[in-house]
């Protein structure tokens, strides 16, 4: 209630959904063959309902013309795909009936036109959270949303959401160790899909999102994690944002194709409590029509470090227009708490209310 009547004399917007609803999750074991182990997906997902979707997000993302000529090249490229991805994403294509050259495209088609926004703050006693909007310009997304819980001999090595037909991750969670989510760097075009494309095959960068899933599942803590989420070459830029377990264990990554752009960290003894990302370079303004920065500082400044917390937190990340038409879900969650991680759907997104 604090924070709705503080934002409301800011003259910011309470955004409200009343069907809000949490995906459905899927147990994915490690100890399974690549191959195989996407099959509990079959358990949620009707196989025909996932391939006319997957043509939906190819659709509006590749021109159908890009698409013609891309899928020969993706065959004769895709002998380049590393492990596990490659067997995984083999998998899926053989166990939907799906098209290979189809699979592979749309997990690219997922790294561009990711408009996110990544909140990581600490509250008064020193505990650290994290949250996430994701946004993409694909509504069918909100019906292919799926939490996964990642096993490894038997316990939960990591966990994430994702989509069904995606291998990689945005949003994730290592217990105990760390979170990270990946908001897009900057506006995509689809051309460079291309580029993006030949720099995975033949350069051997990773995408931005199979890194975050290799750092969940290999890094040993939070300064593992940023070490690796800083310096390993990637197909595109993007913003990595990461929380630890311990005070000022929180870090805005931003990331060029080679290495580091600028590690923006937590600084709560001098008032930094809290760092906001969206899409664009923290230190330079951010695009007129885009104000969705501007309304998550406003909105943490009015909760205030004595007052935050999980709850606040995903308030702000409701907010319009931190929360918009294109929002997908909404993440919140805490390393040392990671039985708290919890992910909402948003039906319809938000949009300004009266």
């Amino acid at each position: 209630m604090m924070l709705c009547a503080a934002v409301l004399l800011l003259g910011l917007t309470v955004s409200h959904s009343l069907a809000d609803f949490t995906p459905p999750t899927v147990y994915i074991s490690l100890d399974e063959a690549p191959e195989v182990r996407w099959l509990p997906l079959m358990k949620t997902f009707d196989a025909d309902y996932l391939k006319k979707a997957a043509a939906e997000v190819i659709d509006t993302t590749v021109p159908k013309w890009v698409h013609y000529v891309a899928v020969p090249i993706v065959m004769a490229l895709q002998q380049y795909i590393p492990q596990p991805y490659a067997g995984e994403i083999h998998g899926m294509a053989s166990n939907f009936g799906g098209s290979l050259s189809d699979i592979i495209i749309l997990n690219f088609a997922y790294e561009i036109s990711a408009f996110c926004t990544s909140i990581v703050a600490q509250d008064k006693n020193g505990h650290v959270y994290h949250g996430r909007n994701l946004d993409y310009p694909h509504a069918v997304l909100r019906n292919l949303t799926i939490n996964v819980i990642f096993l490894k001999n038997g316990k939960v090595a990591y966990r994430g959401t994702s989509f069904a037909g995606y291998v990689g991750l945005w949003t994730g969670q290592s217990p105990n160790k760390f979170t990270v989510s990946g908001d897009q760097r900057g506006s995509e075009h689809w051309w460079n899909w291309w580029k993006n494309l030949l720099s995975a095959f033949l350069l051997h960068r990773s995408p931005v999102s199979w890194l975050v899933r290799e750092t969940l599942e290999n890094a040993e803590d939070f300064q593992d994690a940023v070490m690796r989420l800083s310096k390993i070459p990637i197909i595109t830029g993007v913003y990595y944002i990461v929380a630890g377990v311990w005070p000022r264990e929180g870090v805005v990554i931003t990331r060029d194709r080679s290495g580091p752009a600028d590690i923006w960290t937590l600084d709560p003894l001098n008032g930094g409590w809290y760092r906001v990302e969206t899409n664009f370079d923290h230190w330079l303004p951010p695009p007129a029509r885009d104000h969705r920065r501007d309304a998550a500082n406003k909105a943490l400044n009015a909760t205030g470090q004595d007052h935050f917390n999980m709850d606040t937190l995903y308030q702000v990340l409701s907010l319009f227009p931190v929360c918009n038409g294109g929002t997908i879900y909404t993440t919140t969650m805490s390393a040392a708490t990671p039985e708290k991680y919890n992910t909402l759907v948003r039906p319809e997104g938000c949009s300004m209310t009266d």
